[in-house]
């Protein structure tokens, strides 16, 4: 059942995205449609682990009195939104000192190119040689 359910949100996003990678004009801007997807994914993943974090504050503030297990419950969700958390933002962070090393960042292409050329007008001319 789970992996129908996970097979039908895969269609779903695919048909979804599937016209935005359509109108791309180039291979650039493919890569620029897909990580401004995957940045606005990220914030919506922070943005849900502070969530969590928050839920499991209520439910072990609220609970106390209920008896030790409702509060442990509460405490193991807060404990898994700071963990959360600070995995995301630790691989975010470790992204931006690489991209800061090699010289990446957003306005170049991250593949390398010959001057005065495109990466897609050159594989146009290999391709129709």
């Amino acid at each position: 059942m789970r992996a129908k359910i996970l097979g039908f949100s895969a269609l779903s996003a695919v048909v979804l995205f599937a016209p935005v990678l359509a109108s791309a004009q180039n291979i650039i801007s493919v890569f620029a449609t897909l990580t401004y997807i995957l940045n606005s994914l990220m914030v919506l993943f922070i943005t849900l682990a502070i969530v969590v974090f928050f839920w499991g504050l209520v439910k072990y503030i609220f609970n106390r009195q209920g008896g030790e297990k409702e509060g442990a419950a509460g405490a193991s969700l807060m404990l898994w939104g700071i963990i959360a958390l600070f995995v995301m933002v630790s691989i975010w962070g470790i992204i931006g000192v690489l991209r800061n090393t090699f010289g990446v960042n957003a306005n170049t292409g991250s593949i390398p190119q010959p001057p005065g050329t495109t990466v897609v007008g050159s594989f146009l001319n290999q391709m129709w040689r």
